[in-house]
């Protein structure tokens, strides 16, 4: 789905940085500094090194550039880093104070690493109204923002005009309880009016399943961590009607549970529906763009309410910065709408600044239409050092319940007491 879905397992390297991270500087109990610095006056000057994530990335390449033609003085230096070496490196720097001046993180992992005092409070110059809420919310921990979004990420509903008009559905239900319907309705049709299709859904189980199961739960009107009183809430209606909803997709054979490729069965025709972010779209666009005419995207259906997850990635300044003003305006750059939009349109990512919306880079892409309509309503999981563990746990159990090997109320009794074993971290 997203760069936030590719969550880091917690190795020997990783767990050196936070033992590491208490010894250093300022202690576990004290947390991060939440003191902003406010940005200078006049042009960026030095040098200003970054961690990029993934493969290089001409498009920031080409807008550092253009920050460099508006400060002369300025030199930006950036090193992409391997996703799968992304989390203990950056620990591992955090720890040893010597990471570069700004980086891309992975959303769920701001709060972990600001726990550490690894990176410097928000300056009030960049407004969190620039942004979708759900996407600032991914950079706050313990009320104060350290950085600021970049990349948007949210799932919607991609679904196949030309299997579903054989089932006599023309436009799938914007609700709950009419989408189960339509998935009904496609079923139905597997191997006989749709002789390719297999399953109406291509719900995910297993790993990173939290990531759709999370947003059913908001969807119901609840939460599975309630802040004021610091306590895990799985043990709610709300939770039950989500597992309830998601469970029922399996135990009706609607989806499959033996690790199936979602997005390549959607392309083949075998899976009628798919719940994935915006890079799906983009590689079915390049690989197969003969398919365009044939697969559509909708906003997820509402239950109580309309909500989806705030995913992606964002931008930090470390602590450890010997030129944090330069930093920072860097970041301010890169996050204005305009270079938002420019770096939408170059690396079919989402922006998260709301004004990038109105270029006509990305006005230009109706497919791209609900996915705007869905960050409005993101919301971002709990900001909780412990979330890894708490995620793994999430998957391990919603697999249980999609295999049949549980029911609503083991896996409510089960999420309840292995989270509130983990607990919330620092």
């Amino acid at each position: 789905m997203s760069r936030t879905a590719r969550v880091a397992r917690v190795t020997s390297a990783g767990l050196a940085a936070l033992l590491l991270a208490t010894a250093c500087g300022r202690s576990a109990d004290s947390g991060p500094d939440k003191e902003a610095a406010s940005l200078g006056e006049g042009p960026a000057k030095g040098t200003v090194t970054m961690w990029s994530m993934g493969d290089p990335d001409p498009t920031l390449e080409s807008l550092a550039k253009e920050f460099e033609k508006r400060n002369p003085d300025a030199d930006v230096r950036i090193t992409p880093v391997p996703w799968d070496a992304a989390h203990d490196k950056l620990t591992t720097a955090i720890a040893g104070g010597n990471g570069p001046d700004v980086s891309l993180i992975g959303s769920t992992w701001m709060a972990e690493m600001a726990a550490m005092n690894g990176f410097e409070a928000t300056p009030k110059e960049i407004s969190a109204a620039s942004f979708f809420p759900g996407q600032w919310a991914t950079t706050t921990y313990q009320d104060t923002a350290y950085g600021v979004p970049f990349i948007a990420d949210t799932s919607v509903i991609y679904y196949r005009t030309d299997i579903a008009a054989k089932a006599g559905v023309t436009q799938p239900a914007t609700d709950w309880k009419g989408f189960a319907e339509n998935l009904a309705a496609l079923q139905k049709t597997a191997g006989k009016q749709n002789p390719e299709l297999r399953y109406a859904s291509g719900m995910q189980t297993g790993f990173n399943a939290w990531l759709f199961w999370l947003p059913l739960v908001w969807q119901s009107g609840g939460d599975i961590y309630d802040p004021k009183s610091k306590k895990f809430t799985f043990d709610t209606p709300e939770v039950a009607e989500a597992l309830t909803y998601y469970g029922e997709i399996f135990a009706n054979k609607m989806a499959p549970t033996d690790k199936t490729d979602g997005q390549q069965g959607f392309h083949d025709g075998l899976i009628a529906t798919l719940q994935q972010g915006a890079s799906v779209g983009g590689n079915l666009h390049k690989d197969s763009p003969e398919l365009d005419a044939v697969w559509k995207t909708m906003p997820l259906p509402v239950n109580k309410e309309a909500a989806g997850l705030a995913g992606g990635s964002d931008l930090a300044v470390f602590r450890s910065s010997d030129n944090k003003d330069a930093a920072w305006k860097f970041v301010r750059f890169l996050t204005e709408a305009e270079n938002l939009a420019a770096y939408g349109a170059g690396t079919g990512q989402l922006p998260a600044a709301i004004g990038a919306w109105d270029d006509e880079r990305m006005t230009g892409n109706t497919k791209l239409a609900a996915f705007r309509e869905q960050l409005d309503v993101t919301k971002a999981p709990p900001a909780l050092t412990t979330w890894q563990q708490i995620a793994s746990v999430i998957d391990s159990e919603l697999e249980k319940l999609a295999l049949g090997k549980a029911t609503v109320q083991d896996v409510q009794k089960a999420l309840q007491s292995k989270a509130t074993s983990i607990g919330t971290g620092r």
